[in-house]
């Protein structure tokens, strides 16, 4: 019995240890997989603020090339308009003189 008892002792304590490790492995799996799954939650967060940033730098950089098209034809249109008047007043001037000589 004593010769029995040795090895059942052993094999008890041996599948103590193996409960003891297959807990500890199943944990340290666990919080392996909490990790990676906080680690992937973040990157996921990260993508999205960037990509967000990204959108909404585009869009102000179509906002500001809009307005400047705006700009751009405005002073292009005042420019002509300026322009058709300083005509209009030349060929105003040159029909008043040129009537002028006429009558003189």
């Amino acid at each position: 019995m004593k010769k029995l008892a040795l090895p059942i002792a052993a094999a008890l304590a041996l599948a103590a240890c193996s409960q003891n490790a297959q807990n500890e492995s199943a944990e340290a799996a666990n919080a392996t997989a909490a990790d990676a799954s906080a680690a992937t939650g973040e990157a996921v967060e990260d993508v999205d603020a960037a990509t967000e940033n990204a959108f909404g730098s585009a869009e102000q950089s179509v906002d500001q090339a809009g307005r400047s098209i705006e700009n751009g034809a405005d002073a292009t249109g005042a420019a002509i308009g300026n322009g058709a008047d300083a005509v209009a007043d030349a060929t105003r001037n040159a029909m008043t003189r040129a009537g002028k000589a006429i009558e003189d």
